[in-house]
């Protein structure tokens, strides 16, 4: 009998050390994604990554792909004062005679003049925002030429969100003429009629991925809508850049504001535990391992939020350092930012640690500009 009840009181007493050893353990790694990293290393992890990926490059310079690094190499300039990152950026732009891609009803290929008009606002010589504008115009102006003689939508995919509205509105800024922050203000709400779910507080990627009335489209295997992580993370990425050139008493900035919140806090809901997303924001178990540059981007606008007074910093703050701590760990000792998807329109494409991409490497200097902007 006392045999038993001593065997009763040891096993306690072992099931309440192994409790407090993981409670213990638990604490310890909260505590550890609530210390921001040193600016110095920070600053290290990112010239490393811009180092390679300079040493790397991938796809035209005017591409959307580099349009994405470059914003973040432009980022990283402005938080470090580096050198380094403005002689990237002065080498691109001048490679290319300042000239964005070639369809200009694409906005796809008015991404790289994010990187003209901050260059332009640093006072950088040279700048030369012509061809730029002449795009701008031609949008505001132009009807594509379809067929069938419908008014297109322009931005008909969520990654749009990303790679034009910025450009707009920081030229509408820069020049002082509210027409282009209005045309930007046209063509972002038809893209948020068309593709945010206003159930799940999510984009589809685009209509294939949208389910409108009783007609089912494409769905994960746990039977939930697809919603691509950098699909998402491009709009509330896109959604920080324009936040922080738009006035703060233009007319429909509270348009913005309210579509970057209710993002920002659906994608709160779904972040896995150790601050990765998975490339599909609503079948995370189907893919096991996070992916850098939906992070990235989310990351980002996290920290952006804020640092900006958008998002409160005690329910936001654990997340963006969970996030950024992931991040980091996907660098590999070459500077390389691994864990990025390839290109595509969904979550499906396999990566690995050795998969990278110029746009990976952009979210996450992105991230880093605005870690190294936090305060403690």
């Amino acid at each position: 009998m006392i045999k038993k009840e001593f065997q009763t009181i040891f096993k306690s007493m072992r099931n309440t050390y192994i409790f407090s050893l993981l409670l213990g353990i638990t604490f310890l790694g909260n505590l550890a994604f609530a210390q921001k990293p040193s600016d110095k290393v920070i600053k290290k992890s990112m010239l490393k990554a811009f180092k390679w990926q300079q040493k790397n490059p991938n796809h035209n310079l005017n591409d959307w792909t580099n349009g994405a690094y470059y914003i973040g190499v432009t980022k990283a300039y402005q938080a470090t004062g580096n050198k380094a990152y403005l002689k990237g950026l002065t080498q691109m732009a001048e490679s290319i005679n300042w000239m964005p891609g070639e369809r200009w009803f694409h906005a796809d290929d008015i991404t790289i003049c994010q990187s003209f008009l901050y260059m332009k606002e640093e006072g950088i010589q040279g700048v030369n925002l012509e061809p730029t504008v002449a795009v701008l115009d031609r949008v505001m102006t132009e009807d594509y030429d379809w067929k069938d003689e419908i008014k297109p939508i322009y931005w008909w995919w969520c990654d749009a969100l990303f790679m034009g509205p910025p450009v707009f509105v920081h030229y509408g800024v820069q020049s002082g003429q509210n027409k282009y922050l209005k045309a930007s203000d046209e063509l972002y709400k038809e893209c948020v009629d068309l593709l945010f779910d206003k159930d799940e507080h999510l984009f589809a990627r685009d209509m294939r991925y949208q389910w409108k009335g009783d007609k089912e489209y494409m769905k994960e295997s746990n039977g939930k809508k697809i919603f691509w992580s950098r699909g998402n993370g491009w709009v509330i990425g896109g959604l920080a850049l324009i936040l922080q050139k738009m006035p703060a008493d233009y007319e429909n900035r509270g348009y913005y504001v309210d579509l970057f919140k209710k993002l920002a806090a659906k994608l709160k809901s779904v972040q896995p535990e150790d601050g990765m997303w998975r490339s599909s924001l609503l079948d995370p178990e189907a893919y096991p391992h996070g992916e850098v540059s939906g992070t990235g981007f989310d990351t980002f606008a996290f920290l952006w939020g804020i640092n900006n007074g958008l998002l409160d910093r005690e329910e936001y703050l654990p997340a963006a350092m969970k996030a950024f701590s992931g991040l980091m760990a996907c660098q590999q000792k070459s500077g390389m930012m691994g864990w990025v998807q390839p290109i595509g329109a969904d979550p499906k494409r396999n990566f690995s640690a050795d998969s990278w991409e110029v746009y990976g490497t952009g979210a996450y200097l992105l991230a880093c500009s605005e870690m190294l902007k936090l305060k403690e």
